[in-house]
């Protein structure tokens, strides 16, 4: 699967944004208050924490342009999910103005961001510049479906779903190697454990799967020595912030 290049990046993360902000553009103030794809979490959940992943990215680039690191967010973990749950009962036009100006915000850093820039050293999981953007990346495109308006994961484009196998290998139980065999492309393998299960799919039906969304399309099947079996348990999300002890 082919790397992503930062000039592709910065395009994806226009793409992922617009997406976004017309999904919050057709919400009205019931639907805001409805269940979204994510347990627990309404949509103004899911709407305050793109406004806050989008701010706190825009301020890991901001600082890094300084020749400093700072937490991805105020308070760590703890801080993150005080903020999104202060917010997430929101008005529709506070939570359209919190996104677009969150977005706006990480774009514009991104944007202004030379070849050099790209590789700035920031906080979030001690990475660089293009890590954030890569997460920024995944947190809009995995979010706009998560909102629940029709947007599911079998709209996710072939790049993406690449690098999302790429990241969520992490995810992989240590005893497993998973043969993944997307319908009509070519084979890879994620994990280096002894026991291997084939799953078979469309892309976008493997990839909503390790990042622990429904497979949209219904397609996943998973089989190991020729036989059918469950898919594995998965392990945590890889986490840019760590949890509070």
């Amino acid at each position: 699967m082919t790397e992503i290049t930062r000039t592709a990046l910065r395009d994806a993360l226009h793409e992922a944004a617009s997406v976004v902000i017309s999904i919050v553009g057709k919400l009205d103030d019931d639907a805001i208050k409805a269940p979204s794809e994510l347990p627990g979490w309404t949509r103004g959940h899911v709407l305050a924490h793109i406004a806050g992943i989008s701010n706190a990215m825009a301020r890991q680039l901001e600082f890094a342009a300084r020749g400093e690191r700072i937490e991805l967010y105020d308070g760590g973990y703890e801080g993150r999910t005080k903020a999104i749950e202060l917010a997430a009962g929101h008005s529709l036009e506070e939570h359209r103005a919190a996104v677009s100006e969150g977005i706006s915000r990480a774009l514009n850093a991104f944007d202004a961001l030379d070849e050099s820039g790209w590789n700035r050293p920031i906080s979030y999981c001690d990475g660089t510049v293009f890590d954030g953007g890569l997460a920024l990346w995944r947190e809009l495109v995995i979010h706009a479906s998560d909102l629940g308006t029709g947007r599911g994961p079998e709209t996710w484009s072939r790049t993406f779903c690449g690098h999302l196998v790429r990241f969520l290998e992490a995810r992989v139980p240590a005893d497993y190697r998973l043969v993944l065999q997307p319908t009509g492309l070519p084979q890879s393998t994620i994990g280096t454990g002894h026991t291997s299960i084939v799953v078979t799919g469309m892309l976008t039906d493997i990839a909503a799967w390790l990042a622990g969304r429904t497979p949209s399309l219904g397609s996943l099947r998973a089989s190991a020595a020729a036989d059918g079996v469950e898919l594995p348990e998965l392990l945590p999300w890889p986490a840019g912030v760590p949890a509070a002890s």
